[in-house]
């Protein structure tokens, strides 16, 4: 039993308020996972043509250490922002991949969280409420954000076993239930050259889609193929760029409630978690039906 929240939002003018509607939410939710919690946040991009990666470090981390040996190796500016646990690498997009191995070599006790143009992903061990504070989400200003509150069933109680999931840039997945046929997804995503940090199926959810966004579908048409190519009963609620989407099962047999206005979408495991937005008291409320995409996109 887990919990997942997610906010859409369609007007821009409520983006300065979106982590403060997020923290709530996922607080709502820690009676349903009070073991770890994690969240990824949609922001404004960086300066053109830089993108930003996300770490998780131990205590007393040297990272102005890392910033140099990064900036020296890759021959191109690099910034560093702690943030709890965590640290935001910003560098130019085009050496993100370069980045991301030359910290694996530089710094072999940081391990990369997210990759992207404007998403960050946190998580860590603990309550959710404690966890959204040490990252500071209720002044995190974005378009579009998702939780997870977890109830670890089937593996230890890690920070590596949190939600979300990034497997791409841009792109993360939050999930609540079980796949049966994970073991053989990730074999044959391994072929395809991707790797994986966890035994967790919810990875391994996560690396189809990528693997899905990068042979040309959209979000919509990846969630489509899950329902077809991923067995097991789960509902997903999936981050990119620009889109954001929601998925669940043929059985359907978690719990989920959305709710809908002109000025936003959200989800909730539970309608506890949305029942603080502003406007919820006119928004359409509907549960998600089964086997059937739910998908919202963003140009800016």
């Amino acid at each position: 039993m887990c919990g997942i929240v997610g906010l859409f939002l369609k007007n821009p003018a409520l983006e300065p308020d979106l982590g403060r509607h997020l923290a709530a939410m996922l607080e709502m939710m820690t009676d349903r996972g009070p073991d770890s919690a994690g969240f990824a946040v949609y922001g404004q991009p960086g300066a053109d043509g830089v993108g930003k990666i996300t770490l998780r470090v131990a205590p007393g981390f040297d990272h102005a250490a890392l910033q140099a040996a990064l900036a020296d190796k890759l021959g191109a500016a690099v910034e560093i922002t702690p943030r709890g646990t965590h640290l935001v690498v910003e560098v130019p997009e085009d050496v993100i991949e370069a980045a991301t191995a030359a910290i694996g070599t530089l710094a072999p006790g940081a391990s990369v969280v997210s990759a992207g143009r404007r998403m960050e992903v946190y998580k860590e061990v603990g309550l959710p409420a404690d966890v959204a504070r040490a990252f500071g989400l209720a002044g995190m200003a974005g378009s579009h954000g998702i939780g997870h509150t977890r109830m670890a069933t089937e593996s230890a109680v890690t920070t590596a076993g949190a939600h979300p999931f990034s497997t791409g840039l841009d792109q993360c997945l939050v999930h609540n239930g079980s796949l049966s046929n994970h073991n053989q997804l990730r074999r044959r995503l391994k072929r395809e050259g991707q790797s994986f940090e966890t035994e967790n199926d919810s990875e391994v959810a996560a690396g189809y889609l990528t693997s899905r966004l990068a042979k040309g579908d959209n979000l919509g048409e990846a969630l489509t193929a899950a329902l077809v190519d991923l067995d097991g009963f789960f509902t997903f609620v999936v981050g990119t760029e620009t889109g954001f989407g929601v998925l669940r099962d043929p059985i359907a047999c978690k719990p989920a409630v959305m709710a809908e206005t002109d000025d936003w979408v959200a989800f909730g495991s539970e309608f506890r978690a949305l029942a603080a937005l502003p406007g919820i008291e006119t928004a359409r409320l509907f549960e998600p039906e089964p086997a059937t995409v739910y998908f919202w996109e963003r140009h800016q």
